[in-house]
């Protein structure tokens, strides 16, 4: 499979992918159950890219919607480099062939696909960058943020599309957002040992390379225990499931979505049309997400998890209370291959650890150089600053 499932203007510079609304251009969310399904309307995103002047190259390629951890579950295909899983839009903007790209983060993959690709990717503090126009799974934590070659580039694009919409109910009522860069020196930056335990030998080269950037730039860098990762792990899989669960109800072959060909009556057509229309992983979502809902988990497996989510953003905002940032692994390998279909669900959730603290908790994190950094609430400026002066040390 190639990077763009739908070309739109070859000589566009934005790329957009394929869980983000563009009028009159299919939107699959990587799907066979929405491979016919044209909106009406645009992203409030892309309308404003387009406000700006910015041309929208087109849609990118994306795993069945962006469950997985690159991709790799599209109905079109996987898209691979030199044998190997690779995030369409990430290996884009490595190429040079679009200058930035509008990715969604549901759980992790674009932060994956720019760390192993070895550009940028900010997800931004949720709220401030509009939900509106997205094809929606895990509204709680799913956000756009923007891959880009650079933490310049980054910043640009971001300024463009973050502000208040109000089409969107989760988003925060500022207009604007300021994302002036700040200088490094005298930063603390706190390097989670639980994470850095669970990356690959190549994985933590790079972290201690990142680091040793870090303290060259003047900001001190120090191992911090942060015991809550697993559970964090564990609860934004319920939570994501059991959301997913309730969104993707609506794809039923009668309203919305795949209808399959032969049937004898409604249950035959939502049966048929479900197994034919969604994936493995998304299948295996649905049902986990079913079962945490139901009568005799909720309390114990959903509720609970809504709790954990309360004590994880306690824990991280403690640790960020005496540190500018927190230093991860985006992923735990360097490289990821094709595996078997039936492998996903367990591979991603397995991948989740490093990836769930920002999705749980709103907070705004960025992948760069192949690490990734998480901030407070609003501190957006800061990731881009750290990523902005490393890259300028490592030119």
């Amino acid at each position: 499979m190639g990077y763009f499932v739908n070309t739109i203007n070859p000589s566009g510079k934005i790329a957009v992918d394929d869980t983000i609304l563009i009028k009159g251009t299919p939107a699959t969310a990587g799907s066979k159950m929405l491979e016919n399904f044209t909106p009406l309307f645009s992203a409030e995103a892309v309308e404003r890219l387009e406000k700006a002047g910015y041309e929208i190259a087109g849609k990118t390629n994306v795993g069945e919607f962006g469950l997985d951890l690159l991709g790799e579950t599209s109905f079109f295909g996987a898209t691979e480099e030199d044998g190997a899983l690779a995030g369409a839009a990430a290996s884009l903007v490595k190429k040079g062939e679009v200058t930035a790209a509008l990715s969604v983060d549901l759980n992790g993959a674009p932060r994956r696909a720019a760390a192993l690709a070895g550009v940028d990717f900010i997800k931004p503090t949720y709220g401030t960058v509009s939900r509106y126009g997205v094809i929606a799974c895990a509204c709680s934590g799913e956000q756009i943020g923007v891959t880009a070659p650079d933490a310049d580039t980054a910043k640009e694009i971001l300024t463009v599309i973050a502000g208040h919409d109000s089409k969107d109910g989760t988003s925060l009522p500022a207009e604007k957002y300021d994302y002036a860069l700040t200088d490094v020196k005298g930063m603390k930056i706190a390097l989670v040992k639980e994470l850095y335990a669970l990356a690959s030998d190549e994985v933590k080269a790079k972290l201690d390379k990142y680091a040793a950037s870090l303290k060259a730039l003047g900001a001190t860098v120090e191992e911090v225990s942060l015991d809550i990762v697993k559970e964090a792990q564990t609860a934004w899989q319920i939570l994501m499931s059991a959301e997913t669960t309730n969104n993707l109800s609506r794809f039923d072959g009668v309203k919305y979505g795949h209808r399959t060909a032969e049937y004898k009556n409604i249950d035959e057509l939502y049966v048929k049309s479900r197994t034919e229309g969604f994936g493995f992983l998304t299948k295996a979502t649905i049902i986990y997400g079913s079962d945490v809902l139901s009568k005799s988990k909720y309390d114990a497996c959903y509720d609970k998890s809504l709790r954990i989510r309360r004590v994880v953003t306690e824990k991280v905002k403690a640790v960020l209370a005496s540190y500018d940032a927190i230093l991860a692994p985006a992923c735990s390998q360097a490289e990821y291959k094709a595996y078997d279909v039936l492998e996903g669900f367990e591979k991603v959730f397995e991948e989740s650890v490093f990836t769930a603290i920002s999705s749980i908790t709103g907070l705004p994190a960025m992948a760069t150089k192949g690490v990734q950094l998480i901030a407070d609430s609003y501190k957006d400026s800061v990731l881009l600053s750290i990523a902005k002066s490393v890259e300028g040390l490592e030119a």
